[in-house]
């Protein structure tokens, strides 16, 4: 029986004893010899240690700069344990490199190829559990991606920052270091030491993390689901759901700035009764994924898959999605793939250069936001990505994802002068990657969790952004319609003495409505940076701006598309938004914004009872008279199926002026009797009472072109709402 251990180079054991040596794991460990067992460790300073089996124990001698070796006469690898003596202070500890990679062959194989559409189960920190005959073992599993690094180790709260014994092992080809360590738990603290190419050490956040510090903190967290989830019945209906033809009322919300101070726990106790109260089928969280810097509102991400600690664990934020579709609610996360901050201690020049951002300096940073690009030319950072859309999906239960800045990502001259760019191969300024990223993550989204919506926020005329990859789309469900927007708040603006000039404005919209499946946002984006609130855009006194803000509203439940609005708007939230405040909540307590509110409740209760505003918005509208400006008046048809399968019309009436026309004769599709079924000059929306009482009888007079009409009062800043009587 052979007692000399297995020969290693000096160099290479010095290596080791260093953790620099990218492959620690041939070296550390126990490793059978011929007839026996060498095992080796690491331990700086350490008086002595010694290889305890079931069987027996054997002292091990220090080798070399902390490495120490130990021969047992055994025939085969046993299960051992460590006994590592520092003066009168012995511990028993488990080896980190006597355990088999935790990725296997058709892992790193998928992750070559970017292929792997669950990432976040095997890179990052995992709590795993062994078994053998000295008892469990629990511990953690790290893996990172790093194919430039010469060699990586995981430091933590768990081992005094010092790598050294916690080097990690490359996994060839692939660019990934894994190891497990023994004994860390839950709630540790950690990050990867890198050596970079050129041979200098840096730590970085593990890009994986599903948990962080809470920031200015940047420490990556262990974590764990631990969440036993209560929305089955969602779920298991969400399949059979397509968004296009259900109702969708978005409500938009920054989570810290709802009401400050409630995290995600609290935000579920107040903002699911206010949700329920004014009707709303879904909320949108603007960014959670963790971000060093408030200001940024999210959109400057530096851990993609861990929600921000500053609201509470990602199990709490699971609760509140949870809590939300327990009540019936959907929710769609805000998600930024097109850029990350430059924060040297996350995703920026990961493993020493340029990784996850596109190395070409004219398309891998961002002139605007001072942030890098991704490289969507680059397989695994693609799948980074894609994984991270489907991690939200499927790990959290996010019904939709809205992407931001698309535009910033189609177009390789975006925000960028001359000679600051470069043509794609074909001499044009589409980026060819980006596309193909956006169509893979559409694609992919959409194959695996049926019934969720990808939400394109893209500002230009880009065509097909809603039409089908397979078409050459790039596969989004809906697109914000910014040019509506931009029209509308542009006429809205004017003072109504003035409109009949603009009333292009308010119209135009209706040229291109259906060119896409659309979402009507009334975005964060247009209350902040000096535009001042939704409010302060309105002219005249504060009944008029509220009335501007009810009639406003109303156009646009009724417009073809779906509904978002911002929170703090839909009660007249007056001042600028501010991440840093909470909502101007004490406003309820006056009655003219608790009638705006009551407003925006009945739109959406009408709105999610009448099929006609959002069954199918090419086949269910139809002008009545879109030429009215001298009235600044315009009128439409809302069409769709009632609950019997017959169709059911709805007439709608908005007047921009500020003054109220009385005997307003409207064409209408057929005759009878007609009802008013919402105005919202209403007095209990805070209106003038200018209102329709009664049934409405049709008369055999053609007008606009129909074959029946009725003289109506149309208020001041209002809008009507008219459906056939029932009987």
């Amino acid at each position: 029986m052979d007692n000399v251990p297995i020969p290693v180079d000096p160099a290479v054991l010095d290596a080791v004893a260093q953790g620099s040596y990218y492959a620690p794991h041939s070296v550390l460990g126990a490793h059978l010899g011929d007839g026996s067992v060498t095992v080796r460790t690491v331990h700086h300073l350490a008086d002595s240690v010694e290889v305890v089996t079931p069987g027996l124990t054997v002292a091990a001698t220090h080798e070399r700069g902390g490495v120490w070796v130990a021969v047992l006469p055994l025939g085969e690898v046993p299960d051992y344990r460590l006994r590592v003596t520092y003066g009168d202070q012995a511990t028993l500890l488990d080896d980190p490199y006597r355990f088999l990679p935790t990725l296997g062959e058709m892992d790193t194989y998928l992750i070559s190829e970017g292929r792997h559409e669950q990432l976040w189960t095997v890179l990052g920190a995992h709590v795993k559990r062994y078994t053998g005959p000295m008892g469990d073992v629990n511990g953690v599993a790290f893996a990172v991606w790093a194919p430039n690094a010469r060699a990586v180790r995981v430091v933590g709260d768990f081992n005094f920052w010092d790598g050294t014994a916690t080097s990690m092992r490359s996994l060839g080809v692939s660019g990934v270091w894994e190891i497990f360590v023994p004994g860390v738990h839950v709630g540790a603290r950690y990050k990867f030491e890198i050596q970079g190419p050129g041979g200098n050490w840096f730590q970085k956040a593990d890009p994986l993390a599903r948990a962080t510090e809470v920031p200015p903190s940047t420490a990556s967290v262990v974590t764990d689901r631990f969440h036993e989830w209560g929305d089955d019945a969602w779920m298991e209906a969400r399949p059979g759901r397509t968004p296009h033809t259900r109702p969708m009322s978005v409500y938009e919300v920054h989570v810290g700035s709802w009401r400050q101070g409630l995290g995600y726990r609290g935000l579920a106790e107040e903002l699911i009764p206010y949700l329920r109260e004014t009707g709303f089928t879904h909320v949108e969280f603007m960014p959670v994924a963790e971000h060093p810097f408030g200001g940024s509102w999210g959109y400057q991400v530096t851990s993609y898959y861990a929600p921000t600690a500053r609201y509470g664990t990602p199990d709490d934020f699971r609760w509140l999605i949870d809590q939300l579709h327990q009540a019936g609610i959907g929710v769609i996360l805000d998600w930024v793939p097109a850029h990350f901050p430059k924060d040297d201690w996350a995703l920026a020049r990961f493993d020493g250069t340029p990784l996850y951002e596109d190395p070409d300096p004219l398309r891998g940073e961002h002139p605007d936001w001072g942030t890098y690009v991704f490289n969507f030319g680059r397989r695994e950072v693609r799948n980074f990505l894609v994984a991270n859309a489907l991690y939200w999906l499927e790990d959290f239960h996010v019904d939709g994802l809205r992407v931001d800045a698309v535009a910033s990502m189609l177009y390789l001259d975006y925000s960028r002068k001359d000679g600051q760019w470069r043509p794609n191969q074909y001499g044009g300024r589409e980026n060819l990657e980006a596309i193909q990223f956006l169509q893979e993550a559409n694609a992919t989204a959409y194959r695996r969790d049926p019934g969720i919506v990808m939400v394109a926020e893209e500002s230009t005329a880009w065509p097909g952004v809603t039409a089908p990859t397979s078409g050459g789309g790039l596969g989004f469900g809906m697109k914000w319609n910014m040019g509506w927007m931009n029209d509308t708040l542009r006429y809205i603006r004017e003072d109504p003495v003035n409109r009949r000039w603009h009333h292009g404005e308010l119209t135009f919209s209706l040229v291109y409505a259906f060119s896409e499946n659309y979402v009507l946002p009334i975005s964060h984006d247009e209350v902040v940076h000096g535009k001042g609130s939704l409010y302060a855009k309105m002219p005249g006194d504060d009944w008029q701006k509220l009335a501007n803000m009810r009639v406003l509203y109303a156009y646009q439940w009724s417009h073809p598309g779906k509904q978002l609005l911002f929170m703090g708007q839909e009660f007249g939230q007056q001042q600028e938004w501010a991440e840093s405040y909470s909502l101007d909540w004490w406003l309820l307590d006056e009655d003219r914004h608790r009638g705006l509110q009551r407003l925006v409740s009945r739109l959406n209760q009408v709105y999610r009872s009448e099929p006609a505003l959002w069954d199918d918005d090419y086949t269910g509208f139809e002008w009545i008279d879109a030429s009215d400006g001298d009235h600044n008046v315009i009128s439409y048809l809302r069409k769709g199926p009632d609950a019997d399968g017959q169709q059911r019309v709805l007439v709608c009436v908005a007047n921009f002026a500020g003054t109220p026309h009385e005997g307003y004769r409207v064409g209408l599709p057929f005759g009878g009797e007609w009802e008013e079924i919402l105005n919202s000059d209403d007095e209990s929306f805070g209106g003038s009472g200018v209102v329709n009482v009664g049934p409405l009888l049709a008369e055999p007079v053609t007008w606009n072109g129909r074959p029946a009409s009725v003289e109506l009062r149309v208020p001041p800043l209002g809008a009507v709402w008219l459906a056939p009587r029932a009987h």
